[in-house]
């Protein structure tokens, strides 16, 4: 392994930059040449490839986003559009790929894996829907975007004595919702893993209400409903004056929390490592404190358990 790779697709997440520079770091201190890929597959495609040094990753594992940028490519999941990446790595005679990003990134990984060229996948979602992983790169931080609104929110709340519904990210993965709904005292946490009844939630607002309860705070993963259709149906069945936040792009941006570099410090180092030795097709994930390694193939046909412990906590907290 004397050229490696790395790349960043999908979504971006807090976190990425600190992965590129643990890749570009960690193999300059192996004595190996380390490329990047920029605008992900579809630079892959394009051919657009730099060479990195430890200049490119200087001041940047505080920074969001990605250095390296990333982009949408349908030709990529072509077979000509994966034949043309396989070529311009040959043609830079880059020997491994690193792939950064979410589930659509790990399969464009797989299928290049499928035809013979070493990879090795680190998950980058801030929807940390990745199997075989506690975490994935942004999710923290992410989280942490949304508590630091809810904090903001639940100020003007409590002095307008409001309801209000907050939009997370998430449309098939409720994990944001239900962190940010535990740590941020949410009375109600909507996720698209688990069928609500809106009785019950305007159920819960009322008995508050009548306790002496005057803010309410409403999590809800855009995948389980529209922010808007909701905090209507629950004013017209409450009569509480309710209003609507929508984070939108914002949980995607700001400063990587320190838990997120360090994932994304451990991950990339370990994925390097693994080229090293000569593995391949395989994600370097989290499970507790330890890294740990999975199949590629096995990554692509699962489906991350959600964590119903947590939201019957966050439920029965939230009486």
């Amino acid at each position: 392994m004397i050229r490696i790779g790395v790349v960043t697709s999908g979504g971006d997440a807090p976190g990425m930059n600190a992965a590129i520079r643990a890749v570009v770091r960690r193999g300059i201190y192996l004595g190996i040449e380390i490329f990047g890929i920029q605008r992900g597959f579809l630079g892959l495609v394009n051919g657009e490839i730099i060479k990195m040094n430890l200049g490119s990753v200087a001041d940047i594992i505080h920074r969001g986003g990605t250095i390296l940028h990333t982009a949408r490519c349908d030709e990529f999941k072509t077979e000509e559009g994966q034949i043309k990446a396989l070529r311009n790595l040959e043609e830079y005679n880059i020997d491994g790929l690193v792939v950064v990003g979410g589930d659509g990134s790990i399969r464009g990984a797989y299928e290049l894996g499928n035809k013979g060229f070493p990879v090795i996948a680190v998950p980058g979602t801030i929807d940390n829907d990745v199997p075989c992983t506690d975490y994935s790169i942004g999710f923290d931080t992410a989280v942490n975007t949304v508590i630091e609104v809810i904090n903001k929110v639940r100020d003007t709340a409590t002095s307008h004595e409001r309801t209000f519904i907050v939009e997370v990210m998430g449309k098939n993965s409720g994990w944001i919702a239900l962190e940010a709904g535990l740590a941020g005292g949410a009375e109600s946490i909507l996720v698209p893993e688990i069928q609500y009844d809106i009785e019950q939630v305007c159920n819960k607002l009322i008995r508050g209400h009548k306790r002496g309860k005057l803010h309410s705070i409403i999590i809800v993963a855009e995948g389980s409903g529209k922010g808007f259709e909701i905090g209507e149906a629950v004013k017209a069945k409450t009569g509480f004056e309710t209003r609507v936040t929508v984070l939108g792009h914002i949980q995607r941006g700001g400063v990587p929390t320190a838990k997120d570099r360090i994932i994304a410090s451990l991950l990339g180092a370990e994925a390097v490592n693994l080229l090293v030795q000569g593995k391949e097709n395989i994600m370097v994930g989290i499970k507790g404190r330890e890294v740990n390694f999975t199949d590629l193939d096995r990554i692509i046909n699962e489906k991350k358990e959600f964590d119903f412990k947590i939201y019957q906590l966050a439920d029965s907290l939230s009486i």
